[in-house]
């Protein structure tokens, strides 16, 4: 991140790539429901032609909805005949994995969103061409590795570039990021340690991210232990959480953006341990099968066969309903701890189903940097790219509720 506080020049048009998969269809969809007309991106020109059809009868009922509401003062951008004057969404069919396909679809200024993933398969070029372009990147991702090439490769280029990086802004890891930011705000000047944990009820998964799971576990991991970040696998520790009223629950350790964000604003924080709640009593045996896993890799043929294994599966194949989505709710818990262990903030959010939660950040996001409200140029954390104020804002305005305490 640079010193500056500025950020590129803004031309307020939006390229969501990966418009056709099941989490960039749902960020589609909020894009349009906040009036911008993003440029519909991916591998299939039958597919983008269908979503853009589906997304032009949803605006056109939800302004018949509109124009059926009473209203004082006429609407800027409305026709004659009283309609909305919308054009049609431009559609681009583009290879995800050839930079310079993705390249040609953006220009400087522009926003560039990517639901890509797997995103150490097909994440890379994305970001390749945001930098290129001087363009605001955002992405949907929640790999390690991926985010810890955007943070320590990628990041220092796009700086340079007058590019700015946003990735894993969506549930993955944008709720940890706010709540332990929260939880930091008073006491960041004696904080030694941030817990936070993720704990999602209900609900089911993608294909993409069932095949986005499978790669992480293989792959190398991080957290920010003992003031500095240190290399460790998936599931290296499980770490128990106090959610209250005597309910605790277990968790398994994870890579985020959040040991890299949130040290600089607490300079004594010597570990952020970041968990992914784990059901069942199986969980204790994490830890076990995450080393058999990784060590695994080290045999010679083994290893490579387990990553093939890995690569064979299949990305996006659908996902959860909007009956599912609206039976499954986030659980977000961050706990500030002093050198001794005292806890001095707690701070939980409870939201909305974690695929809705994505595509609601994700469109927020979106729409601020095409306002040119991005802060700083580089990788940044959610919190340094918009402000703390302005995104708990946008989680609340999502069905966030957030409570603190000690």
């Amino acid at each position: 991140m640079t010193d500056a506080p500025t950020s590129p020049t803004s031309t307020g048009r939006v390229v969501l790539l990966g418009a056709t998969g099941y989490t960039g269809t749902l960020v589609a969809h909020e894009l349009v429901a906040r009036g911008a007309q993003p440029v519909l991106a991916g591998r299939s020109q039958d597919r983008l032609d269908a979503l853009a059809a589906d997304l032009a009868t949803t605006a056109s009922s939800a302004a018949s909805r509109h124009r059926a509401e009473p209203t004082d003062t006429p609407e800027a951008g409305r026709s004659t005949s009283g309609s909305p004057a919308r054009p049609p969404l431009e559609t681009a069919v583009t290879d995800i994995d050839d930079a310079r396909t993705v390249r040609a679809l953006i220009e400087p200024g522009d926003v560039l969103v990517s639901t890509v993933g797997p995103f150490v398969r097909h994440g890379g070029p994305a970001v390749e061409a945001a930098i290129d372009a001087r363009a605001v990147y955002l992405d949907s991702t929640g790999e390690p590795v991926f985010i810890r090439r955007v943070f320590e490769e990628l990041g220092p280029r796009a700086g340079r570039a007058g590019a700015a990086l946003l990735t894993a802004f969506g549930h993955d890891w944008v709720p940890g990021n706010l709540a332990g930011a929260l939880a930091l705000q008073d006491e960041g000047a004696d904080a030694a340690r941030l817990e936070i944990g993720y704990f999602p009820t209900g609900g089911g998964v993608s294909g993409g991210t069932r095949a986005s799971a499978l790669e992480i576990v293989l792959e190398p991991s991080y957290a920010w232990r003992g003031g500095r970040l240190r290399a460790e696998r998936v599931a290296a520790r499980v770490v128990t959480f106090d959610l209250g009223a005597g309910r605790r629950v277990r968790g398994i350790t994870a890579g985020g953006t959040e040991p890299f964000t949130l040290p600089p604003s607490a300079p004594g924080l010597r570990d952020v341990e970041v968990a992914l709640g784990v059901s069942g009593s199986a969980v204790r045996l994490a830890p076990a099968a995450t080393a058999i896993a990784t060590g695994a890799l080290r045999v010679p043929g083994l290893g490579g066969a387990l990553r093939r294994f890995a690569r064979s599966r299949g990305g996006s194949s659908g996902g959860p309903d909007a009956a599912a989505r609206a039976a499954s709710r986030t659980h977000v818990l961050a706990v500030a701890r002093s050198a001794s262990g005292k806890v001095l903030r707690r701070v939980r959010l409870d939201g909305p189903d974690a695929y809705d939660l994505t595509a609601h950040l994700l469109a927020w996001g979106a729409a601020r940097a095409a306002a040119g409200e991005t802060r700083g140029t580089g990788a940044l954390g959610p919190v340094q790219a918009f402000g703390l104020d302005a995104l708990l804002a946008a989680a609340r305005e999502a069905g966030t509720t957030v409570t603190t305490g000690r």
